[in-house]
């Protein structure tokens, strides 16, 4: 709980995150191939599978080098040219990492949300982080849209799922993050963050036991617009009277959820290039992270996520993926990056 503390101080005397995260849907390392045919893609990547050994220099020359739209429609070709589907031809041709970032890239955004979510519950024990950081860092419309697919594809409700998953106030926010309902509005309500401050503030000062309560409900209602201003008027109440607060009263899997939801508000690539850091820190990568960001955030803000990494890390995400990773894996990765 030291760095929520530390994190709130930093909020308090430093405004130079603000406004990197607006626009981030412009920011994508991946583009649209402007000479795109989906009939020779197709044709090149089975050629590319049929090939003794495999060519896998080709599938990510093809795969990473075009868009999502682009991929299903390469998916339809394929089928249509072959009879089988696409990503049955290259799970049975390719193996491990690279596979696994292969086949990320070929389902819808989604898709491969619900994918994602299914897999943080399947078999023995939850991976709460996946949980927190897909639902408190997508848009309402990306939300419902994932739960859709969810129930398409499972046949299960994503709210049931996670009932049946965690308890307490963990399923209470992810619970309301679910809901999809929480504000997308530019606008600040300078009243509003005013006293929400103070309500925060009064919660962790007096009254310990009601802190859960009213950060969840602060921290899933509001525009992240709405947050950052917040942040800034906590920090006129106290400048260490919630995070005290917190140290007592949250751990684990809350403090990490909650966390995420104040540190995508503030900078979101910001966020995203720390979960990458910690996924290459230390002994072994966790590349079930790596992929799941640089995939899911290849066509949205990749390369705010790049440049926010050089700016907290002094080196480039590049340059930690190849000490990290070999292979065609890495290949595929360095490719999704874009050439920075």
């Amino acid at each position: 709980m030291a760095f929520f503390k530390k994190f709130l101080q930093k909020i308090c005397d430093d405004d130079s995150s603000k406004g990197s995260k607006d626009g981030s849907a412009n920011f994508g390392t991946v583009k649209a191939d402007p000479n795109f045919n989906a009939q020779n893609d197709a044709e090149k990547l089975k050629k590319a599978i049929e090939t003794k050994g495999v060519d896998e220099a080709t599938i990510v020359e093809v795969i990473a080098k075009r868009s999502n739209a682009q991929r299903q429609q390469i998916k339809a070709a394929y089928q249509q040219s072959t009879g089988n589907p696409l990503a049955d031809a290259l799970k049975k041709a390719l193996k491990s990492d690279f596979e696994e970032v292969v086949l990320a890239l070929l389902m819808t955004p989604p898709e491969y949300d619900a994918f994602e979510m299914k897999r943080a519950m399947k078999g023995l024990g939850t991976k709460e982080s996946v949980l927190s950081e897909i639902l408190g860092t997508r848009s309402n419309k990306e939300i419902t849209a994932m739960k859709n697919t969810f129930k398409e594809v499972y046949g299960k409700v994503l709210e049931e799922q996670i009932k049946g998953e965690v308890s307490g106030d963990l399923e209470t926010t992810l619970l309301a993050l679910c809901k999809a309902t929480r504000s997308e509005d530019h606008k600040i309500d300078d009243g509003l963050a005013k006293s929400d401050a103070k309500a925060l503030f009064e919660a962790g000062e007096n009254q310990i036991g009601t802190v859960c309560s009213v950060i969840i409900n602060v921290l899933t209602s509001r525009s992240e617009a709405q947050l950052c201003k917040i942040f800034q008027y906590y920090g006129k109440y106290s400048k260490e009277g919630l995070a005290k607060a917190l140290e007592s009263e949250l751990h684990g899997n809350l403090e990490d959820c909650l966390m995420t939801l104040v540190k995508a508000a503030w900078n979101k690539p910001a966020f995203f290039a720390e979960k990458l850091h910690l996924a290459m820190k230390g002994l072994g990568t966790n590349t079930d992270t790596l992929t799941r960001i640089i995939v899911s955030r290849s066509e949205i803000d990749l390369l705010k996520i790049i440049q926010e990494y050089k700016r907290m890390y002094g080196k480039t995400l590049q340059e930690a993926i190849m000490k990290e990773t070999n292979g065609e894996y890495e290949k595929i990765l360095l490719a999704l990056c874009g050439t920075q």
